[in-house]
């Protein structure tokens, strides 16, 4: 479980320090109050809202991201299941 924990939190801090910034951009150039409705008119939500939902979206993107840069990073015996401690010192 230790592992786990680990590896959930190398990817969602930095997807949340992600969103973050990512949040600040994009809304910096784009109202909330502008938004429309997929059926084009007015959204019927808040500015709070708005902002709420975009970040959350954003840290979903970015947490997709982290969780694919772990799993691209992880190495062959990483993949086999093979434990740290059966590995020799040639293959670390």
């Amino acid at each position: 479980m230790h592992t786990l924990a680990r590896r959930l939190g190398v990817v969602v801090w930095p997807a949340f320090l992600g969103a973050a910034a990512l949040e600040t951009v994009v809304f910096a150039f784009v109202d909330p109050a502008a938004l429309l409705s997929p059926a084009g008119g007015p959204l019927a939500l808040s500015a709070g809202a708005v902002y709420s939902l975009g970040f959350f979206a954003f840290w979903v993107l970015s947490a997709g991201a982290c969780g694919l840069t772990l799993l691209l990073g992880r190495s062959k015996s990483e993949l086999d299941g093979v434990p740290r401690r059966a590995l020799s010192g040639s293959e670390r």
